[in-house]
C-alpha cells in the first residue's frame, strides 16, 4: 500500500482526502503533520494512522512516507510542493496550485530534478461524469459547440477563514473560477484565446468576492460566474446547434446534487438521462495518482503542465477585471 502523508489537519484533507484513501484499494495514511502536535496526533488517530508530527519538515524526513497531499493555503502551495518533491516523495497539491502561472515553474523543475510525481489535485477530472460529456462532445452528440455556461457560489463572510485572505490566496476565482475554466478545458480538449470580465472586491480584505468572465475559445465561448456570496449553486451547460448537454452538479455532485449528465436534442422534445450513482472522485483521483506514482501508463493526473495553462486563464481573467478590457490567455 502506498503511504500517504497529510500536511496540515486543513478541513478538506478531514473530510474529503482522508476519507478517500481510506477507501481506496492502494494507499493508506501513515501520517498527519501539524504545526500543533497535538492536532496532528488527534488527526492521525482519528484516521487511523501510525505516525504523526509537530512539524511538516519532521513528516518529511520520515523515511516510511512515499508520497503527501499538501493542503495548505494557496500561498504555500509551492514551496512546500518543492521542499516534498526534494525530500524525495511523490506530491498531490491542493487546487489551486499557485496565485499566478508563473510561479508554477520551481514545481515542475523539482519535479524534474527528483524524478517525483507532483501534480494539482483537480478531482473533477476523475469522475466519470466529465468523460461522458467530453465523449459526447466528441461524437457530435450536440453538433457544432457554440456556447458553455457555468456558475459556481456559496456564502462565506468569515473574514478569519483563509478564503477571505488575500495573502493566503483567497478569493472566488481562486477558490472556485477554476472549475468552470478546467471542465471547460477538458470537456473539449481547447485551450482559450482571449478573456473578458468584470470582478468585485471587498472593500474591506480585497479578496474577489464575485467575478462575471466570458473566455473566448476558437468556436465557441465560456461564459460563467463565482462567487463567495451568493446562495449555493453550481452549474454547467454545453449549447451546440443539434443539442444541448447540463451537469447538474458539476463539481461536487453529491453535495451540491445528483450525479446526472443530461443530454437534450435540438428540439428539446427528448432528454436522455445520464446517471454515475456512487462515484467517488476523491477516491478516483487518490487512486489514479498512486497508479501513476508507480509507473502505470494507463493512469492519468492532472499534469504540471495543465495547471500551467489553467492558471493562464486565472491571471487572464484577472487582467481583464481590472482593466476592463480583453486580455489574451
Amino acid at each position: 500500500m502506498f503511504r500517504w502523508g497529510i500536511l496540515s489537519t486543513a478541513r478538506i484533507a478531514r473530510e474529503q482526502l482522508i476519507p478517500a484513501i481510506q477507501e481506496s484499494d492502494n494507499g493508506t495514511v501513515h501520517a498527519v503533520a501539524s504545526r500543533d502536535a497535538a492536532k496532528a496526533r488527534a488527526l492521525a488517530e482519528r484516521a487511523g494512522a501510525p505516525l504523526s508530527f509537530g512539524s511538516y519538515e519532521a513528516l518529511l524526513a520520515c523515511p516510511q512516507i512515499d508520497g503527501v497531499y499538501i493542503p495548505l493555503p494557496t500561498s504555500h502551495h509551492v514551496e512546500w510542493a518543492v521542499r516534498a518533491a526534494d525530500a524525495g516523495k511523490h506530491v498531490l497539491v491542493e487546487k489551486p496550485l499557485a496565485l499566478k502561472a508563473a510561479d508554477i515553474g520551481p514545481a515542475i523543475a523539482a519535479r524534474e530534478r527528483n524524478r517525483v510525481l507532483v501534480a494539482e489535485a483537480f478531482m473533477v477530472v476523475h469522475h466519470p461524469q466529465w468523460a461522458k460529456v467530453r465523449a459526447l462532445i466528441a461524437a457530435g452528440a450536440i453538433g457544432r459547440l457554440r456556447q458553455v455556461q457555468g456558475a459556481f457560489s456559496y456564502y462565506n463572510d468569515d473574514p478569519a477563514d483563509m478564503r477571505n485572505i488575500p495573502e493566503l490566496g483567497g478569493g472566488a476565482l481562486a477558490d472556485i473560477g477554476v472549475y468552470p475554466v478546467v471542465t471547460t478545458r477538458f470537456s473539449t480538449g481547447r485551450e482559450p484565446l482571449h478573456a473578458e470580465a468584470h470582478v468585485e472586491r471587498d472593500p474591506v480584505s480585497g479578496t474577489d468576492i464575485h467575478a462575471t468572465a466570458r473566455v473566448a475559445f476558437d468556436g465557441f465561448e465560456l461564459s460563467f460566474y463565482v462567487s463567495t456570496r451568493l446562495a449555493l449553486r453550481q452549474s454547467m451547460a454545453f449549447h451546440g446547434d443539434r443539442g444541448f448537454i447540463e451537469v447538474a452538479a458539476p463539481f461536487n455532485a453529491g453535495l451540491y446534487g445528483d450525479h446526472v449528465v443530461t443530454l437534450h436534442d435540438a428540439a428539446h422534445a427528448r432528454a436522455t438521462v445520464l446517471r454515475f450513482p456512487g462515484a467517488r472522485q476523491y477516491r478516483l483521483q487518490v487512486e489514479a495518482f498512486v497508479r501513476a506514482a508507480r509507473g502505470e501508463a494507463s493512469a492519468r493526473v492532472f499534469t504540471l503542465e495543465e495547471s500551467v495553462l489553467n492558471q493562464k486563464v486565472i491571471d487572464a481573467i484577472f487582467r481583464a477585471g481590472a482593466t476592463g478590457g480583453r486580455e489574451p490567455v
